[in-house]
């Protein structure tokens, strides 16, 4: 264990045998920091907080801060970060809330670029991008293998599902499904994120299955948004990525879906990262 002379760990913190503590940085009681976590230097990390092996967290990033809720107690609320993440410059991930699941996890093998923000009671997947200035609002749900550009800001509440794009400096207030692109100041759906799919190996016959399926759900005229997505869940029974998509969007009723982007008084349907 490497503990930098003017780093704080406080009595009760838990610290594997080859944690680094560098600089200035404070790890305050009940926390726990697994096997190989460095914190390289000015780092905070609450007493709330859990970070799995192998994580690196740079210079001024701040984990398991109290949710940012006026008048809230945040007694009991916890920060999981799981292993193989890393974590950049200023970046803050803010414990759970007594209003929500009490818990914000993110999964393995996270990258989180400077100043982005994930806010209390997020779950994010494993392998998640946030790149610089991204911000998470509050019980924001986030499936593995997404990807944000930068100063992309999510309000609370929203679910992205897994393989999505949202593109820099986009605004989400509505759904996105599985392997969907998002891109404007107001997010609109643009197609698929076919580099993503392809990159993961999904067979070819699955991506045009997909691509069909998108246009019929998105695009087609006839019935309600969730009447055509069942009909392409029965039309595509056997395609994995049609059936996680249709699962997504019956899944809450009550959540709004982001729709399809316009052009010119029709559906933009292009697709491709």
């Amino acid at each position: 264990m490497r503990i930098h002379p003017t780093a704080i760990v406080e009595d009760g913190a838990a610290l594997a045998a080859d944690v680094e503590v560098g600089p200035f940085s404070i790890v305050k009681s009940g926390a726990r920091l697994g096997e190989g976590v460095r914190l390289l230097s000015h780092v905070v990390v609450g007493g709330s907080t859990e970070i799995g092996a192998r994580t690196v967290i740079h210079p001024h990033a701040v984990l398991g801060g109290d949710a940012q809720i006026r008048g809230v107690d945040p007694a009991g609320t916890r920060l999981f970060v799981g292993a193989d993440c890393v974590i950049r410059e200023c970046v803050t991930m803010s414990a759970g809330s007594p209003k929500g699941s009490g818990a914000t996890r993110i999964g393995d093998r996270g990258f989180f670029m400077a100043y982005s923000h994930a806010g209390h009671d997020c779950r994010l997947g494993n392998d998640v991008t946030l790149a610089n200035g991204v911000q998470l609002g509050g019980h924001v749900h986030v499936g593995d293998g997404v990807n944000f550009g930068g100063h992309a800001a999510v309000h609370q509440f929203v679910r992205i599902g897994d393989f999505a794009f949202v593109s820099g400096l986009t605004g989400v207030e509505a759904d996105i499904i599985p392997y969907g692109m998002a891109i404007g100041d107001r997010a609109r759906m643009t197609g698929l994120n076919l580099i993503g799919l392809k990159r993961r190996g999904v067979p070819r016959a699955n991506i045009h299955a997909l691509r069909a399926a998108y246009r019929a759900i998105f695009l087609g005229g006839s019935g309600t948004f969730a009447e055509r997505a069942k009909e392409a869940g029965a039309q595509w029974p056997s395609v994995p990525q049609v059936q996680t998509v249709v699962a997504f969007i019956l899944a809450d009723a009550r959540r709004p879906i982001c729709p399809a982007r316009k052009r010119g008084g029709g559906a933009q349907a292009d697709e491709g990262e």
